[in-house]
């Protein structure tokens, strides 16, 4: 198979099994990396709704450790 596939010309190699190779696998190539890329937005959502959270707790927990302070 390899002698085969050296006897090609270069255009058989770099042009023509990739192309083949994306008709063929493409659908999953494309579930692959969207799912890769709605799992990383879901958890840049996740980190930015717990920081927003983290924030408001200690912004009313300081807020009212400093009203009991008076």
């Amino acid at each position: 198979m390899r002698e085969i596939y050296a006897g090609m010309p270069w255009w058989v190699k770099w042009i023509a099994v990739p192309v083949i190779a994306i008709f063929v696998f493409g659908g999953l190539i494309a579930s692959v990396v969207g799912f890769v890329i709605s799992l990383l937005f879901k958890a840049l959502v996740f980190v930015m709704l717990v920081g927003g959270l983290i924030f408001v707790v200690r912004k009313f927990t300081s807020s009212s450790s400093s009203r009991g302070d008076w």
